[in-house]
């Protein structure tokens, strides 16, 4: 479904909108609600992030969504209780490191299917890594979303481009999540070499956090990827977040007109 619903957008001209939800923050009511009411709000895709201990990946806002839900009991098996009693009406990608999936159990993947989850994403597994937990995971009933840096050499964006499924998260700048002021210099360059050697969607990431970085990368990228200024928003309110996501919606929509 992912991927259909994905070449669907890109056939219509639409830019893919990715929110990110911590599951269990800022409780599991506020995360049901906001997983069954995003996508009337303007989102295609819907990330559930999965509560980890150790998230290195992630910056401040992130971290402490986790350890708020951690505190509350959340777990994998949590998360997708909440994604089966939610049932969102956009696909679905797990977004996860790879120890809580491992401590799973060996069919976690096809529980995660069972519960509605379309897509998994694990932050900690870059390719060659560990080939046999990366064709086990290629070869499950998920959709294997890969990541890329900026600074990945080109040979290894299209190994990548080739292990992945779905659409490539392209992560705008080096670091940490968290939210930024202006999106990065290097970005449409990062882009165009992606675009080289990638025939997936590429949905960018990592900083996108108003209406008028949507609109810009937008015109560049086949959509967005808001995780860190959704989570400081639904920290004040679900109402709050489902207004975010609206107006990141309105920019992508007004993106400049002729963008590819």
């Amino acid at each position: 479904m992912l991927s259909e619903h994905l070449a669907s957008l890109r056939a219509a001209d639409r830019r893919a909108l990715v929110c990110y939800v911590t599951a269990g923050h800022p409780d599991r009511a506020a995360s049901l609600r906001l997983l069954r009411e995003l996508p009337a709000a303007g989102a295609d895709v819907l990330e559930v992030g999965v509560p980890f201990s150790d998230p290195l990946a992630d910056g401040p806002v992130i971290q402490g969504s986790s350890q708020q839900a951690l505190d509350q009991g959340m777990t994998l098996d949590g998360a997708l209780a909440l994604v089966s009693e939610a049932r969102p009406t956009v696909p679905v990608v797990l977004f996860t490191y790879l120890n809580p999936v491992m401590a799973a159990g060996p069919d976690v993947l096809a529980r995660a299917a069972r519960a509605g989850v379309h897509g998994v994403l694990i932050t900690d597994l870059p390719v060659g890594a560990d080939p046999e937990r990366e064709a086990w995971l290629g070869s499950g009933p998920l959709e294997f979303v890969r990541l890329v840096a900026p600074t990945t050499p080109d040979a290894r964006m299209a190994e990548i481009a080739r292990h992945g499924r779905g659409f490539v998260y392209l992560i705008s700048r080096m670091g940490v999540t968290g939210m930024q002021d202006s999106i990065a210099a290097e970005l449409p360059a990062s882009i165009a070499k992606l675009r080289r050697v990638c025939d997936l969607p590429i949905c960018v990431g990592f900083g996108i956090s108003r209406a008028e970085h949507a609109r810009e990368v937008g015109a560049l990228a086949d959509g967005i990827v808001v995780g860190s200024a959704l989570v400081r928003a639904a920290e004040t309110s679900v109402d709050a977040a489902l207004d975010l996501v609206r107006s990141l919606r309105d920019g992508l929509d007004a993106r400049a007109v002729g963008a590819s």
